[in-house]
């Protein structure tokens, strides 16, 4: 036997859904606001009648006081049933519907009256004021009931007061017609009531569509959610409407965009300036993954419309993933290097080796001397004319590099660097991008060249690095500095043309420049600006100018911060 399941009880209040909350809400609301308008019509209502019936009593008695038959029986005849006053009255009560038309002397005496009988008897209220010449109108109770009077004095011939006139209408007359009004009123409340219903379930309706039918509580609950998440991920996340405008921004996409609260309700462009990022935030770009540079940071962005016309990116860092694909890229080519050198090593030791065992003793001192000095004599080159120790080294690596690929690797003549530099990393990340982009251009070409030119003018230093491989069209020169361009294929780990971009925006982060052009004699040559890239020359700071020694070599340039080895061509 299966146990009976609990009954449920009957829960009262407001129901869960947005939709069924905000219908029952504005339908209450139209309810309260029709019963409000029909209560505070017929309060005045009920008044106006009054007002009216009162006038209309007045109007009656005025009327039957200009009667000359009414003044001139209260003068000559004694009050009676079938008197001249009594016919008059009640005449006129039967044409008005009034209740009563009492015709007094100044003794108070009814001339006419609806009952016959009361005729000749005072009346049961004070008609003083009437008689003292002034128009009255009131709401009374007398011996018919409650009424709607109007009293007015009576003249003779001569203007003198004789008595009055009392004109009643029955007080039910006035409540019936309020009474009928009532069912008019009811009908247009209920007709505004239904207007009101029909238009709260179409704006119902409307709410349960764009809230998806979901209730207060989880609409709440999203919203702590959606908090939470925006800024507990650490990805950046910029919001846009459909104008462009920033309307949300997570803590993680301030950091890595530079921003602030008062880039909210801006165009991307007026927050984050003209350029790539913009861009890419803003659609003009398109695609997937897409590579930007913000300040020092590598940025990878992704965007996607809404239903609404705007639109949500997503920022992700790779600055540190760059900089070790860099220096992994770095890396593998000193370990080819390497291998290289280790085969050539191999080549001269068998050589050595074969000249000592043919006792040929002179010529295996001479074949040493000769191995030795090379590399000497190129590290000794470098030193005499750049005297920052780890620029130096850099180009003795690189000298190294470009040998076992067969390239030639100069340092110019007129080069000169005093070893005075404000920012020694930041132009050995320079000079190792534009080396290694000459390097890669001239690969597998005959007579290939690098020539690497560094000199002073006051405290600002100019690099160039001249090619002799195809150079670059007019038409892509400018192209080369944007991110993410490349004419090469992609590393391993990840996407190149982000190395020229950093090599512009450094030089322009130190009021600099970085341009393009063709070669003496073909080939592509890079120009750098850098201002106030060296100290002054008493109170700069002394790191001593010895040169680098003649063991600096590859290895200490690979210590150096890694330059950024993506090709922008």
């Amino acid at each position: 036997m299966r146990p009976t399941p609990p009954a449920r009880r009957l829960r009262l209040g407001l129901p869960r859904r947005a939709f069924s909350q905000v219908l029952l809400m504005q339908v209450a609301v139209a309810a309260g606001v029709a019963v409000l308008a029909t209560g505070l019509f017929l309060a005045p209502l009920s008044k106006q009648l009054d007002q009216e019936a009162m006038r209309r009593a007045l109007a009656i008695a005025q009327t039957t006081a200009q009667d000359p038959e009414i003044a001139e029986g209260v003068l000559t005849t004694p009050p009676s049933r079938n008197g001249p006053v009594q016919r008059e009255a009640e005449r006129i009560r039967h044409a008005t519907n009034a209740e009563y038309i009492v015709v007094l002397d100044r003794r108070w005496v009814r001339w006419s009256h609806p009952t016959p009988e009361q005729i000749g008897h005072p009346v049961s209220t004070d008609p003083t004021d009437a008689l003292d010449g002034r128009d009255v109108m009131g709401i009374d109770e007398g011996t018919l009931g409650r009424s709607a009077r109007g009293k007015v004095p009576l003249y003779d011939a001569d203007h003198r007061i004789i008595g009055a006139v009392s004109v009643g209408i029955a007080y039910d007359s006035v409540r019936a017609r309020l009474l009928a009004a009532i069912p008019g009123l009811f009908a247009y409340a209920g007709g505004a009531l239904a207007v009101g219903a029909l238009a709260a379930w179409l704006v119902s309706r409307r709410v349960q569509r764009q809230t998806r039918d979901l209730a207060f509580s989880d609409i709440s609950a999203l919203l702590a959610e959606r908090e939470a998440m925006l800024h507990g991920i650490r990805e950046g996340v910029v919001a846009l409407d459909r104008g462009g405008r920033i309307r949300l921004l997570n803590d993680e996409a301030r950091r890595l965009l530079g921003l602030g609260d008062e880039a909210v309700g801006k165009s991307l462009d007026e927050a984050l300036g003209e350029g790539r990022t913009a861009d890419v935030l803003a659609g003009r770009v398109t695609g997937t993954d897409l590579l930007t540079v913000r300040g020092q940071r590598v940025l990878v962005a992704n965007r996607m419309p809404t239903d609404d016309g705007g639109a949500v990116a997503t920022l992700r860092d790779r600055t540190e993933l760059e900089q070790l694909g860099r220096e992994l890229d770095s890396t593998r080519g000193l370990i080819d290097a390497l291998r290289a050198q280790d085969h050539e090593h191999a080549n001269r030791m068998h050589t050595l080796l074969g000249l000592l065992e043919l006792e040929m003793y002179d010529d295996a001192v001479e074949f040493v001397g000769e191995v030795v000095g090379d590399h000497r004599v190129t590290a000794e080159q470098v030193t005499e004319k750049i005297q920052d120790p780890l620029l130096a080294a850099l180009l003795v690596g690189k000298a190294t590099v470009a040998a076992e690929r067969g390239v030639a690797l100069w340092v110019s003549e007129r080069t000169r660097l005093p070893d005075r530099l404000v920012d020694p990393r930041g132009l050995v990340t320079v000079v190792g991008n534009l080396v290694d982009n000459a390097l890669d251009a001239v690969a597998a070409t005959p007579h290939a060249r690098v020539e690497v030119e560094l000199r002073t003018e006051g405290r600002t230093v100019v690099l160039r690095v001249r090619d002799t491989g195809p150079g670059i069209p007019a038409d892509q020169r400018e192209l080369v500095f944007t991110d993410g361009w490349s004419t090469k294929e992609p590393p391993a780990h990840g996407k190149r043309g982000l190395g020229l971009p950093l090599v512009r925006r450094l030089a322009e982060r130190q009021g600099g420049g970085a341009t393009v052009g063709a070669a003496d004699g073909g080939g592509a040559e890079f120009t750098v600006v850098l201002p106030e890239a060296l100290t002054d020359a008493l109170n700069g700071p002394d790191r001593g100018s010895a040169p680098a020694g003649p063991g600096v070599s590859g290895t200490a340039a690979a210590a150096a911060p890694a330059p950024a080895g993506e090709e922008a061509r």
